[in-house]
Formats: C-alpha cells, sequence, structure tokens
C-alpha cells in the first residue's frame, strides 16, 4: 500500500506557477526544487511535483495535454469550512487563475472551483458528515 501521493503536472512557467501557489497558502520543499521543478506541499503525504513542460516530457512518451483547452485531471482538496472554499477559489481567480464553476451546495457537501495558470482543474471542498443524511451514511459505511 502507498504511503504517500506525488501528482506529476506540467507547467509552462515554474516561477509563475510557484508564486500562484504560494498566494494560496502552500510551500515548497527545496530539497526537490530547482529550475525545472518544485514539490509543493498539499498534506502530510500529499504532493505536487510542478515540472516545466521539458521536464515533464523526460516522464512521458505521449503528447502534454493542453489543459486549457482538455480534462485531464480534476485535483480535489478538502477544506475545513465553506468560507476556507470560498477564500481558496478567490486567492486563485486574483492570483491569475480563473472560476469555471459556480458552487455548488449540496447540504452536507460545499464545494467550488478553479483552474490553476496552466489550466489544471482544483476542486475545493468542505464536507460536514455529521449532516450527511442518514441513508447515504448507510450506503458508504456498507461500501455500496
Amino acid at each position: 500500500m502507498a504511503t504517500r501521493i506525488f501528482v506529476n503536472l506540467p507547467v509552462k512557467d515554474l516561477q509563475a506557477s510557484i508564486q500562484f501557489f504560494t498566494s494560496l497558502g502552500f510551500s515548497f520543499n527545496p530539497q526537490f526544487t530547482d529550475e525545472t521543478a518544485t514539490c509543493m506541499l498539499i498534506g502530510e503525504n500529499i504532493f505536487a511535483m510542478l515540472l516545466t513542460e521539458e521536464r515533464f516530457k523526460d516522464f512521458t512518451k505521449k503528447p502534454i495535454a493542453d489543459a486549457k483547452q482538455t480534462t485531464e485531471v480534476l485535483l480535489a482538496l478538502d477544506a475545513p469550512s465553506r468560507e476556507a472554499v470560498d477564500t481558496m477559489v478567490q486567492q486563485a481567480a486574483e492570483a491569475g487563475g480563473t472560476i469555471y464553476a459556480e458552487p455548488q451546495d449540496h447540504g452536507w457537501m460545499y464545494g467550488h472551483s478553479f483552474a490553476d495558470l496552466d489550466g489544471h482543474q482544483w476542486e475545493v471542498m468542505f464536507m460536514d458528515e455529521s449532516a450527511l443524511p442518514q441513508e447515504e451514511r448507510e450506503a458508504i459505511e456498507a461500501g455500496t
């Protein structure tokens, strides 16, 4: 069983991406940072490797998707509150990202979305499991 996850994302301008994500409150591991890559800390065991497109090409034989034209992945992050969801999305927009969907409120789950400078889609959500309807809670516990 894996104990950590490293999501690798191609970026056009590494320094601009570092500035963008720094403005959202993320930090970076300097041990894994050079002019072609950086390791963004998302959680205790969750990391995003931001790689220049040239460096990213070293890891794949396929063409790099243009995330502004196609969706290659949806990255979902949890937040401690509804306000924190809205704050992060607003900070992303102010830092040059784009809001690509309206907020979704399902009562027990609230989410909003932004795209970063390269078009990668980030879903930010808050879940209040105590407000989850009983039948949904039972289905989750049963694994269905």
